[in-house]
This record gives structure tokens, C-alpha cells and sequence, in this order.
């Protein structure tokens, strides 16, 4: 099979929620080859304590490459304790510029509980609007039902785990076997 006939890993959904001073991230469990499940139970949502400073990071794309990617995080949060968005920019920076890192193929959500952010290679440390952030394959799916949701009475995890039922119900590559985390 040629390289590019490859049907390559798919799969996964992760949403970042801020609401009444909480963010709670979650992710769901599927992993998938083409049009197979190769795991239902994956767990793409981490809580990372650097120094005994408390971030959680959820990912979408190559698990080796979001463990680079963890790993890099980590280090630039020890160097930078507490400073979360300039963690974040000095990561997007190197993986921008740095001929190995540019070949990572995954995207990050992080939180310290207080700031929520998009890390993308191409670069990017993007603050969402509206309070939501979703990435992967059902990422828009669930970033619109959180959108829908935000004036509710729900508070920031049921949120979450509503608008990851609404993304598994539509994407074949997300399931409902969460992974949730919450800070703040």
C-alpha cells in the first residue's frame, strides 16, 4: 500500500469548558484505524503537575506525537512555573520553527483552571471565545453543542459531557467513554 492510500489513525474528540470558575476538559476513548476500532478506552486527557503546578492537557491526532508534545509542555512550565500562556507560546514557537517538531501531527487543549488554550502547529495559541474549545474529529460537533448550552443551568463538567454525547452520536471516530478532568 502506498503512503498515501495509508488510511491512518482517526479519531478522537476533546472539549475544553470554562464555566462558574471551573474548567473541566474531556476527551473521549477511540482510537481508529481507517474504518476499524482499534481501542475504545484510550485516555487522551492528562493531568501534568510541573513544579506542583497543576495543568491539564487533552489531545487530538498521533498519541507518540501529543507525548512530544506533553513532554515539551511540561518542560517549558518548569521553566516558566505558573505562566501557563507563555508556556504555551514558547512550545507553538519551537514547534513551529523546529524541523522535527514540524512533523508532529496532533493539536492540544490546556488549562491551569484559570486560562484556556488552542495549541496548533502551525503555531497558534489560540483563547477561545465564548468559554469552549473542541478539537479533533467531532470537535466542531461538540463545540457547537457547548456553544448551544453555555446560558443553561448546567455548570461546566455536565456541559462537557453532554456536548461529547451530541459529538459521539454524530462522529463515527468519537465514542462515549470519557475521560474528564476539572480545575480551578
Amino acid at each position: 500500500m502506498a503512503e498515501n492510500e495509508f488510511p491512518g489513525w482517526h479519531g478522537t474528540t476533546i472539549i475544553g469548558v470554562r464555566k462558574g470558575g471551573k474548567v473541566v476538559v474531556a476527551g473521549d476513548g477511540q482510537v481508529s484505524l481507517g474504518q476499524t476500532v482499534i481501542k475504545g478506552t484510550a485516555r487522551k486527557v492528562r493531568r501534568l503537575s510541573p513544579g506542583g503546578y497543576d495543568v491539564v492537557a487533552g489531545f487530538a491526532g498521533s498519541t507518540a506525537d501529543a507525548f512530544t508534545l506533553l513532554e515539551r509542555l511540561e518542560a517549558k512550565l518548569e521553566a516558566t512555573p505558573g505562566q501557563l500562556a507563555r508556556a504555551s507560546v514558547e512550545l507553538a514557537k519551537d514547534w513551529r520553527t523546529d524541523k522535527y517538531l514540524q512533523k508532529l501531527e496532533a493539536m492540544l487543549i490546556v488549562t491551569d483552571g484559570t486560562e484556556l488554550f488552542v495549541i496548533t502547529g502551525a503555531g497558534d495559541v489560540l483563547e477561545p471565545e465564548h468559554n469552549v474549545a473542541a478539537i479533533g474529529s467531532g470537535g466542531n460537533y461538540a463545540l457547537a453543542a457547548a456553544r448551544a448550552m453555555m446560558d443553561s443551568d448546567m455548570d461546566a463538567e455536565d456541559l462537557a459531557r453532554k456536548a461529547m454525547g451530541i459529538a459521539a452520536d454524530i462522529c463515527v471516530y468519537t465514542n462515549g467513554k470519557l475521560t474528564v478532568e476539572t480545575i480551578g
